[in-house]
């Protein structure tokens, strides 16, 4: 099928906050499921553009999501940016969809969480089918550490694209730097004084960072909580659940998948090589590979056995 034009909308979120989605229509003649992508902490709707792109072209009808505090979402004026929060935005977007579709929820890192904990908060019917990338319910918190003091060392921004560039080369070194600084102008804005900074509320993380610096046991112990509340929703996914792994991730283990793997016992995983825990920017082709194959196992009814992993 031909390419289709996406078009963006917005949505009231939790607490009457504006969500903007951008929904790219699939084949209206196809039965497949709507997919819903949800980005990572720090990242946009835009992360998932060529996946979606490609997902349309295969006939589904895609909804990439701009989260609150981030993209072109409304920022939440108390700085309200906790689990629950983004999952009852979640909720609420999935009630926005038509109740008789059926609905594929794609969840990178944040978003995964987010729809981990929509489980635990309502219904698991809500969803047809659950793809998990890079994310468990228990993350190794040195790696969220090195998240979270990387996206708050820059609240001041950067004086040129170029800069940003090679500040993101040295997060992610093994990624191959880009031909051209176009991209980061979607997860950046440039102020009235020329500097470029994230296009994210700086609440979102500087209270996780503040809070890390001032009780790391106290972050330890915040973690273990998220991780009972969020193997509580791994164990009522009912659906068809894919786990996708970046193989050189640092917060997702090969320990955590096997916690995950147990709490829900007919999900499968995949480890993606040479990717970490970006792995739909590292590698999109094999990341929207393995997805295409997830979506078309479902429509055949031939999903792999339970418990299994494999590589890519």
């Amino acid at each position: 099928m031909t390419e289709l034009a996406s078009n963006v909308s917005t949505v009231v979120g939790h607490q009457g906050l504006k969500i903007v989605i951008e929904t790219f229509d699939g084949d209206p003649n196809e039965l497949r499921p709507l997919v819903l992508m949800l980005h990572g902490g720090g990242q946009n709707r835009h992360a998932w553009s060529n996946s979606a792109k490609s997902l349309q072209r295969s006939g589904h009808t895609v909804v990439t999501v701009d989260s609150r505090g981030h993209g072109d979402s409304e920022w939440d004026p108390t700085g309200n940016y906790d689990t629950d929060d983004f999952t009852h935005d979640l909720l609420a977007l999935r009630s926005h969809i038509s109740p008789d579709r059926r609905v594929v929820a794609i969840g990178a890192s944040m978003g995964g969480m987010s729809l981990l904990n929509a489980h635990r908060l309502g219904s698991p019917a809500l969803w047809a089918g659950v793809v998990l990338v890079d994310v468990t319910p228990r993350m190794e918190i040195e790696g969220a550490l090195r998240v979270v003091t990387f996206m708050s060392a820059h609240a001041d921004g950067f004086a040129s694209l170029e800069q940003a560039s090679v500040t993101l080369a040295s997060y992610n070194p093994h990624r191959a730097k880009p031909k051209s600084l176009d991209g980061l102008r979607k997860v950046l804005r440039e102020r009235d004084d020329g500097r470029f900074v994230w296009l994210w509320d700086p609440a979102f993380i500087t209270s996780k960072a503040d809070a890390m610096a001032a009780n790391p046991g106290s972050s330890e112990q915040r973690f273990e909580q998220i991780a009972i509340q969020l193997l509580e929703g791994a164990r009522r996914i009912t659906a068809p659940t894919l786990l996708i792994r970046g193989a050189m991730s640092d917060l997702v283990s090969p320990e955590t998948v096997k916690e995950f793997l147990t709490a829900t016992p007919h999900a499968t995983s995949v480890d993606v090589s040479n990717t970490g825990h970006m792995l739909a920017g590292d590698d999109n082709d094999a990341f929207t590979l393995a997805v295409k194959t997830f979506l078309n196992d479902m429509t055949q009814g031939e999903t792999p056995a339970s418990g299994e992993e494999s590589n890519t």
